[in-house]
């Protein structure tokens, strides 16, 4: 019971959820299996008090009584309260989204006549429409129903003369025109991170089109951004976009804000990787702005990933007082398992970025380090400290230790070169007297791929 597709739906529920279910469950317009009922009050009983819930068996005797067990019978009461529960959800869903409800009964109150009543359910639903704050495609379709669906009400009535119908067509276009742009922008994300060609339909015919709307930050958000991503390198186009979207933020729901503060930032990833030092300070800009309006948060939680990458891009702006406050506040949200390793390599990384090497070699050694691509990072940066703090030997057991772990862990193709590439080279640099250094330049230069290579360079000057 407790790996059961029912058991995971319901343990997302809530202390409200389950009341309201109860009474939903109750409802025979919705549910006319008694024995859903039944096996919701077992379900609840066993939430309640902490336990896990019971076995099938058990719950055969609690519902159907004495006699053999009968596997089908619990199956289907767990199916009928499964059925149960999505519609529950997807009621209330419903109903919470006022304009949609309310579009919808306009819809039913016209069909039956009853012109009055949908009139002004219409009114109702069109005004929680314009007070909700966001203005993003999706707001631009619902506003086109509401102006289909008054339009339908009265086009076999006088009033039809009086009504303007250019703002029907205009508005489906702006609708159009905004979630096309959100498309496309998507499109190149997949299509630069997974190096696969996407067929942009008739978007360069009615690209021109779309600068007639951009007053509309649906339209023109989407509109920098495409060109940004197909023109990167004209700036201008990103910074309009950057600024845009900093301008008009309030307009956009968090999810769809957090997905266009992502492609901001990969975006700038992208250029600063390409060498363009530029984009630094805006992918910076971009990570303050979003922690700060708590984008990066999906139910409270935060990706490990958005977390090491933040710290990262502080530490290289040198914001040591941002980075140690972001590192402590926010390794709360990371997953349970991962907050630990984390927390220890951030900072790490910082005590090391302000020269205190002891700090951060204390750091690295408290956690442990399980996922290896992490493990690999933290090894980096522990080659680094033993070399800067002259401790050769334990740095040359280190080099060893670090070349079996990427043997046993059997890392393939580019991790792998990297690392052992870093490796090789670090114990070249040991070795060497000064008459080797012009040619262990060139080397780092030329070898590829190469973690650490501007560190490298600069360890030769050590010599």
């Amino acid at each position: 019971m407790n790996k059961s597709k029912l058991a995971r739906f319901l343990d997302t529920f809530s202390k409200e959820d389950w009341r309201a279910l109860a009474q939903f469950t109750e409802n025979p317009f919705f549910n006319q299996r008694s024995e859903a009922i039944s096996l919701l009050h077992i379900l609840q009983k066993s939430r309640s008090q902490g336990k896990p819930y019971p076995d099938k068996e058990k719950v055969f005797q609690q519902i159907f009584g004495v006699g053999p067990y009968d596997d089908q019978r619990v199956r289907m009461a767990m199916s009928a309260l499964l059925q149960t529960a999505e519609k529950y959800l997807a009621v209330r869903d419903f109903i919470q989204d006022k304009p949609a409800y309310q579009f919808r009964l306009c819809r039913t109150l016209r069909q039956r006549n009853l012109h009055t009543a949908a009139s002004e359910t219409w009114l109702d639903g069109a005004n929680d429409l314009k007070n909700r704050p966001w203005r993003n495609a999706e707001y631009h379709y619902e506003w086109y129903k509401f102006q289909e669906e008054k339009y339908r009400a009265i086009h076999q009535l006088p009033e039809v003369e009086t009504m303007a119908i250019q703002p029907l067509s205009d508005q489906l276009d702006v609708a159009f025109l905004s979630r096309k742009l959100w498309q496309c922008c998507f499109l190149l994300a997949h299509q630069a991170r997974y190096n696969t060609a996407c067929n942009f339909g008739f978007l360069d015919s009615i690209l021109p089109y779309a600068e007639k709307y951009l007053h509309l930050p649906a339209v023109s958000i989407y509109y920098r951004c495409y060109l940004a991503l197909t023109q990167p390198g004209e700036n201008q186009h990103f910074q309009l976009f950057k600024n845009e979207l900093f301008e008009n933020d309030t307009l956009f729901p968090p999810e769809e804000l957090q997905d266009l503060y992502i492609l901001a930032i990969n975006f700038c990833t992208r250029r600063y990787n390409e060498g363009d030092l530029r984009f630094l300070h805006d992918q910076f800009d971009l990570y303050k702005r979003g922690f700060d309006k708590n984008y990066f948060l999906s139910e409270g939680v935060l990706s490990r990933f958005t977390y090491l990458n933040a710290a990262t891009i502080g530490l290289n702006v040198q914001d040591f007082e941002w980075v140690e406050k972001f590192i402590t506040e926010y390794t709360q949200h990371l997953d349970i398992q991962h907050r630990e390793s984390l927390f220890a390599f951030n900072m790490a990384r910082l005590e090391y970025q302000k020269s205190n090497l002891g700090d951060a070699l204390f750091l690295l050694q408290r956690a442990e380090y399980k996922e290896t691509m992490l493990a690999l990072a933290a090894k980096t940066l522990q080659l680094k400290i033993y070399y800067e703090l002259e401790e050769f030997d334990l740095l040359e057991s280190h080099l060893q230790a670090t070349a079996a772990f990427i043997r046993r862990k059997k890392i393939m193709g580019y991790h792998r070169d990297n690392y052992i590439n870093l490796m090789h080279i670090v114990h070249k640099i040991m070795q060497m007297d000064r008459s080797d250094r012009q040619t262990l330049r060139q080397t780092i230069h030329e070898t590829k791929p190469l973690a650490e290579k501007e560190w490298l360079l600069s360890r030769l000057g050590d010599f």
